[in-house]
């Protein structure tokens, strides 16, 4: 059987790894790809066309007129929880399986929303910039996590391990998710308004989807205190990036910081990075050798389960996977 890598070459280095590719290869024939450039579908048809599976980064479009052209192709693995760009329907009308990682990235996401609080607070990256050019620097004044409130939108498996780092820092704990259920009496949960109002950080770590398109617009933004500082850690859809520049710059909030947005691979928008309160770093959240090994070996995992003819974990239409060996 035989698997295209769709992966560039730098892609693979940084999210794949030689261990995870020498299981691959132990499970199957490889195919890599490699050009630089990403492939486009037409790309992508040529490249899988001798593939029973392909394995995907996350900027490797699932699209739907693929999946008739490729009659081969028995499943499409996503190294990465976001599916939003592969067209499931599409796929499972062609009998093929789809699967997605799972949050391997938990613990090292959750440590960059805990650098964003205190660069914020303390003004590290600020007074390193102005050291660097040889400006003046201003000692100005920090303020400490411990006594002050964070506020968690989406208590999903980061949100959760944040609560229980940001506990131990002795802050308080607000969280607003509908469709979580908090049963630690040390965590509040509260409705978005009343967080956003009440919280000196307000981190964003709900799923992205249609409901939450804009989710931090004016009116979400207006209800924030103006000592207080945003920070995206999900998607870049989550957020009105021109109400957050506004925000920004009229000292509506004191601050951002972003790992993602709406510029390509899902990075920070650079019109809104350049901002002078705001932090931005291009969606690195995830990127540790823990986390990537986590996703990548669990693509192997998955191959290794669809070479034998069995449904993997993170299967995500198994019901309409007719394509079977």
């Amino acid at each position: 059987m035989k698997v295209l890598l769709a992966h560039t070459p730098e892609m693979r280095r940084n999210y794949y790894g030689d261990r995870s590719l020498s299981g691959l290869r132990a499970a199957a024939e490889v195919i890599l790809h490699e050009s630089d450039e990403t492939l486009d579908a037409a790309g992508l048809v040529r490249a899988a066309k001798d593939a029973d599976i392909i394995v995907a980064d996350r900027m490797t479009e699932g699209r739907g007129e693929i999946f008739a052209q490729l009659p081969r192709l028995r499943a499409f693995v996503r190294c990465a929880v976001d599916i939003r760009n592969v067209d499931v329907e599409a796929a499972s009308k062609a009998g093929v399986l789809v699967t997605r990682a799972g949050p391997g990235f938990v613990q090292a996401v959750a440590e960059l929303a805990l650098g964003f609080m205190v660069d914020l607070s303390r003004g590290i990256s600020r007074a390193t910039a102005d050291y660097q050019a040889g400006r003046k620097v201003e000692a100005r004044m920090g303020r400490q996590l411990a006594g002050g409130t964070i506020g968690i939108i989406g208590y999903g498996s980061i949100g959760r391990y944040l609560a229980e780092v940001a506990k131990v820092l002795r802050m308080e704990v607000l969280v607003s998710d509908p469709f979580a259920t908090v049963n630690d009496a040390a965590i509040r949960q509260v409705g978005l308004d009343e967080l956003l109002a009440a919280s000196d950080y307000v981190v964003c770590l709900a799923i992205a989807n249609e409901q939450t398109e804009n989710l931090i617009g004016a009116a979400a933004l207006a209800r924030m205190q103006k000592h207080a500082v945003f920070i995206n850690l999900s998607r870049g859809n989550l957020v009105d990036e021109a109400a957050l520049a506004r925000a920004l710059r009229d000292g509506q909030i004191a601050g951002a910081a972003m790992d993602v947005g709406r510029a390509p691979d899902q990075m920070p928008t650079p019109e809104l990075a350049k901002l002078p309160n705001v932090i931005a770093t291009p969606h690195v959240g995830g990127l540790t050798p823990q986390a990537i090994e986590y996703q990548s070996l669990e693509t192997v995992r998955q191959v290794e389960a669809i070479v034998k003819s069995e449904i993997p974990p993170g299967a995500v239409n198994a019901e309409r996977w007719t394509r079977r060996p």
